[in-house]
Parts: structure tokens; C-alpha cells; sequence
């Protein structure tokens, strides 16, 4: 194998086993320092011998072999007394199967875990994107739409908080299901859209991987707790996905909604989220909840994917929901995505009125738009300036490649 090969074999492994070997540590130790500190110690020495001793047959099994042993070490090491050092003991010899319960997959149960209503919201997701996802700091910084080193203190005093207030790493009951649902919710949500538009300067502009851990877990999630905003993020995620084949080009550009080669798309996964989606139309045509952010969402996607070409897509319809979004999520990046829609109903003026009113300005999307808007009002130094921006903001680098083309366009 190649220096190359081995190169690109250690980052898939690693990607891949990152919130496996986290998940399994947690559950084994309590202690998410301690998982996460002997997972990166283990990740460490796989990045130094893998190279030359090549990727092992099973990696996840060797990476929580060795964290395992880290982390008995650590525990040793820091022990200070004798009842610390006889649990190391007994956790290397003979570490009894904990009881299951509603949540059988480690990772969901670190999910459900970081997702305790004693953290705040923010922290939930900042601290089961970085051990669950495998984001970085930097990455789950720009989710949020703050610097780096403020998300870095969050999550610091989100494992602070877990450790001082003890709170349990065990599986949620039934009865508490509902009340954890929706902050697992959002943290798939961002899972997959960071995978979907991986935000790293040195990543895949796609993280495949990322993008299907989502989905996997939604399906989990779904199957724990069947209700119309679970179906709806599923439906949601695979109507999203299905498009994942075209979005990028041959030369590593994005390819937006309306250039992308339809005949490319997944209609296995199409067919699935419509169906999800006419189930969740019907349940509320009976007397079920409102549709919440994620149904409204996934109807969205819907539109987009049935029609055929797209000259044929119900922007009116695509409004009309967002109308409605806007109602169940206020926030201003909904607003942008309601100014897109109706640039296509009203026109572009309208909307650009519309987004110059959104306190948006650190995020790339708000000037890649504004750009978008100035250029079909023909001012085009405007459209530069905005285009400039969004791409200095941009992380994907299929996304700036995009952007950068559009503005030297301009030029022409």
C-alpha cells in the first residue's frame, strides 16, 4: 500500500470510528474526560504506526482495544485511592454487559446522554456534535455562528457541569423520551448538515459518512419514539440525500439545486421521503399534531424533488410553506430561506429588502445570497462586494469554488 493510500485509509478509519470508540468508552467509564481523552490518545498511536504498519483488518476494534487500555491507565494513574485502582482492575478483566434498556446502540445512548435537560441547549449540541459527530471545535463553531474559542469554553463547562452534578450515563426511560427527543432532533440535524456541507477547509466538501451516521441514528430515534417531527427529519435526511450524487462536480464545485443532473439522484431514497411525507400530511389531516420545523422542512425538500426539471418546481408552494415555517422557527436563517423562495414568487427586489433586514452577517449564506439577489438587479459592484464575503466566510471548499465563479462571471 501506498504512503498516499495509507494516508486516505487512516482518515476514513478514523472518521468512521471516532464516535464508536467515544460511545463505548463513556458507557464503560462514565466519564466523558476520560472517554474522550483516551480515544484521541488512541487515535494518536493508530496515526503513528497505521502509516507503517498498515490499517488494521478490524480498526474500531483496535482503536477501543487500545482506548480501553489508555484509559485503565489513566484511571491508575490518577488514582488516588485503593478502591479507584481495583475498578481499573476489574474493568481490564471483567467488565460486565450493562443493562439495556429503551436505547440499544452506544452512540445513541451517548446522544441521549449528552442531551440531558440539565445542560443548556447549546451545550447539548455543542458536546454530542464533538463526541458524536467528530466535529471540531472550529466546526461546531461555525454551526453555531460563533468563534472558536467561545465554543470551546461551552463545551469545557459542559463536561464540567455533567462531572459536578454527577448525572447519570444510563439509558433514558420511556417516560423520558418525549421530553429528550427534540435536542436529539437538533443534533442529528446538525450532524447531517455539517456532512452534507462539511464546513473544514482540509475535508471531503461531502462527508459521506457523516451524512449516513445521521441517518442511521434518525432511524433509531424514529423507531424509539414515532412521531411526525421524527419521521419528518428522517424524510427530511433522505430526501437531502438523495441528492448527494450531483451535488458536486467532476472539478470539485457545488452544483446548486437547479443545475444538478435529477437523473443522478438516489429515487429509491426519493420515493421513501415522499412517502414519509404524504404519512405525516395525512396525520394531521386527521386530527393529528401541526406539522413542526422538521415535517415543514421535509415538505420542502418534497417539492424540490418532484418536479422533474427544475422550471417545473411550485415555488408558490415552496413559500407557502416557509409562511408557515417562519411561524414555528422564527429564527433569521429560516427568513433568508423564505427571501429565496420568494425571489422566485415576487421577484428579487422584494427579497433582497427582505434579507438586508436579517442579522445575519457572519454567516456565508446571507452574502451568497444578497450576491445572488444583486446580480439578477443588475448591480453587479454590489454582487462582487457580497460575493467577496461569502466566500472569506465559506468552509466548503466546493462551495467557494462556486462562488468564486459566479463573481469572476461578473467580470466577463
Amino acid at each position: 500500500m501506498t504512503p498516499t493510500a495509507v494516508d486516505d485509509a487512516l482518515t476514513r478509519a478514523l472518521r468512521e470510528e471516532w464516535a464508536r470508540v467515544v460511545a463505548s468508552l463513556a458507557r464503560r467509564f462514565h466519564d466523558l474526560d476520560t472517554a474522550e481523552d483516551a480515544a484521541a490518545e488512541a487515535f494518536a498511536v493508530a496515526v503513528e504506526r497505521w502509516p507503517h504498519d498498515g490499517v488494521p483488518v478490524n480498526p474500531g476494534a483496535w482503536l477501543t482495544t487500545t482506548a480501553t487500555r489508555k484509559a485503565i491507565d489513566r484511571i491508575r494513574r490518577e488514582a488516588r485511592r485503593e478502591e479507584k485502582y481495583e475498578e481499573a482492575i476489574r474493568l481490564r478483566d471483567d467488565d460486565p454487559a450493562p443493562p439495556r434498556g429503551a436505547v440499544e446502540d452506544d452512540r445513541l445512548r451517548l446522544i441521549f446522554t449528552c442531551c440531558h435537560p440539565a445542560l443548556s441547549p447549546e451545550a447539548r449540541i455543542g458536546l454530542t456534535l464533538r463526541l458524536v459527530g467528530g466535529l471540531t471545535v472550529a466546526e461546531i463553531a461555525r454551526a453555531f455562528l460563533v468563534q472558536e474559542a467561545t465554543m470551546g469554553q461551552r463545551l469545557t463547562r459542559a463536561k464540567a457541569k455533567i462531572k459536578a452534578a454527577a448525572i447519570p450515563y444510563r439509558v433514558p426511560a420511556e417516560a423520558d423520551l418525549p421530553a429528550r427527543i427534540d435536542g436529539v432532533l437538533t443534533v442529528l440535524f446538525l450532524v447531517f448538515n455539517e456532512g452534507y456541507l462539511a464546513s473544514g477547509p482540509s475535508s471531503d466538501p461531502v462527508r459521506a459518512d457523516l451524512t449516513g451516521e445521521a441517518i442511521r441514528l434518525a432511524r433509531l430515534v424514529r423507531d424509539l419514539c414515532p412521531t411526525g417531527e421524527t419521521t419528518g427529519l428522517l424524510a427530511l435526511m433522505l430526501l437531502t440525500e438523495a441528492r448527494r450524487p450531483a451535488r458536486v462536480s467532476a472539478t470539485g464545485e457545488l452544483v446548486t439545486l437547479a443545475e444538478q443532473d435529477r437523473g443522478a439522484w438516489d429515487r429509491d431514497l426519493i420515493a421513501e421521503g415522499h412517502a414519509l411525507v404524504r404519512g405525516t400530511i395525512a396525520d394531521v389531516a386527521a386530527g393529528g399534531p401541526p406539522p413542526g420545523r422538521y415535517q415543514l422542512l421535509a415538505a420542502v425538500n418534497a417539492v424540490h424533488t418532484y418536479a422533474r426539471e427544475a422550471g417545473e418546481t411550485d415555488w408558490a408552494q415552496i413559500a407557502t410553506l416557509y409562511d408557515r415555517l417562519v411561524r414555528v422557527d422564527p429564527s433569521p436563517v429560516v427568513a433568508l430561506n423564505r427571501a429565496v423562495a420568494l425571489a422566485e414568487v415576487v421577484g428579487p427586489e422584494v427579497a433582497l429588502a427582505v434579507v438586508d433586514g436579517l442579522p445575519l452577517e457572519s454567516y456565508h449564506a446571507f452574502h451568497a445570497t444578497r450576491a445572488e439577489l444583486l446580480r439578477r438587479l443588475g448591480r453587479s459592484a454590489q454582487a462582487r462586494e457580497a460575493y467577496d464575503r461569502a466566500i472569506a466566510l465559506a468552509g466548503n471548499t466546493a462551495e467557494a469554488a462556486y462562488l468564486a465563479r459566479r463573481r469572476a462571471q461578473l467580470g466577463r
